[in-house]
């Protein structure tokens, strides 16, 4: 098999496929690792293909030159899942006449939309702890710019791709995530239909409330809250991300972006924490644009706790012995529910526990302790 980057590698971002003139690249997703795939009969060797790939046309990065924490403004800080910042920008920059590239669910698939209505860009908010699909959206930023700014909001894998796909960038804006790494969307499709769920039927799909790391599908939350089911266990233990995550070369204080968003954990304004605070990193005279513009409420940030408290500012995610086990079971036909108890007993027995006293009123949903 002729790839595109070296195998097992593939962050998954779809720029190949998007430029190829022949159409002669498919990208396969094994759930260990997604992989391209050319056809050598009809591949002309432009080389286009390399060209905006970012493990072989290494992005330009670039230091903060300003770190801040904050909020957006209450009605859109209380339906976001952190302090509401992307929301936030999203908003002014819409306003602003502009439209906006970002990832939301639709048609059972974590796919990208451009628009510049605000009811559609309403969905782009929340955190999605799965591989999403770019496929196609390339192509229509590059065609807006053309007339109009655009905002993309994604992954720094996606960022950079995109960055190396389109050459006038004078009115494009960029944002990337935090990022610890996601899990091929085999993978929650598998664990949705195991819990009775088809995800091409759902409507929306959340993953966390605030702090509250759980799945949430059509408004419906699968565990109590304060209970983490077995797919954000998985997640939050690094053991289910595609291969490429693990070497991910974004993982670093040096960004490919305008603006780093994330959230800031262990923040001193612990009053203000249960409702989202937002880590904001600027790295461009653009990104202070966009912030300035916003109408977030800032506050300064130790950026060294920033730092300690979001290690994809430094490495990328721990490969662990346990994910091999896991995905083997998952590939053997064992359930996602087994394969999870079989590599993290003590996890899960935890969640159980707390689904028990939850349910006996010995633990309160919305807060810690006893009644």
């Amino acid at each position: 098999m002729k790839t595109v980057c070296e195998l097992n590698k593939c962050n998954g971002c779809m720029a190949c496929s998007s430029i190829c003139p022949k159409n002669c690249i498919t990208i396969s997703d094994s759930i260990n690792a997604m992989n391209t795939d050319i056809n050598e009969t009809a591949c002309i060797n432009c080389k286009l293909c390399e060209r905006v790939c970012p493990n072989i046309t290494k992005p330009e990065k670039t230091s903060p030159i300003e770190w801040k924490q904050g909020w957006a403004e209450k009605d859109i800080r209380s339906i976001s899942t952190s302090g509401g910042a992307a929301s936030a920008i999203i908003k002014s920059f819409i306003q602003s006449g502009g439209y906006v590239a970002s990832c939301l669910f639709k048609d059972g698939g974590f796919a990208f939309e451009l628009t510049n209505d605000m009811e559609v860009a309403k969905r782009f908010a929340g955190s999605k702890y799965v591989k999403s699909n770019p496929e196609g959206i390339y192509k229509k930023v590059q065609e807006r710019l053309k007339t109009d700014k655009v905002l993309f909001i994604g992954l720094p894998c996606q960022v950079a791709a995109l960055k190396n796909y389109i050459k006038n960038q004078e009115n494009l804006y960029t944002v990337d995530l935090i990022c610890h790494g996601t899990p091929s969307v085999k993978l929650l499709d598998q664990y949705l239909g195991e819990r009775g769920y088809s995800l091409k039927e759902l409507k929306d799909v959340k993953f966390r409330t605030k702090t509250d790391m759980g799945l949430s599908v059509d408004g419906e939350k699968i565990n109590l809250s304060r209970v983490t089911d077995d797919y954000l266990c998985a997640f939050l233990e690094s053991i289910d991300y595609t291969e490429n995550c693990y070497s991910c070369q974004f993982a670093s204080l040096e960004r490919v972006s305008d603006i780093t968003l994330g959230d800031s954990w262990g923040t001193e304004y612990k009053e203000e924490e249960k409702n989202g605070i937002s880590l904001v990193l600027i790295q461009s005279e653009k990104g202070k644009e966009l912030v300035d513009k916003s109408g977030l409420e800032l506050k300064n940030v130790d950026l060294d706790n920033a730092v300690s408290r979001n290690h994809q500012l430094s490495h990328p995610s721990t490969l662990s012995p346990k994910r091999e086990k896991f995905l083997n079971l998952i590939k053997t036909g064992k359930s996602f529910k087994k394969a999870t108890f079989a590599v993290l007993p003590k996890m899960v027995i935890k969640q159980k526990i707390k689904l028990v006293l939850i349910k006996l009123h010995l633990m309160k949903i919305g807060g810690g302790g006893t009644e």
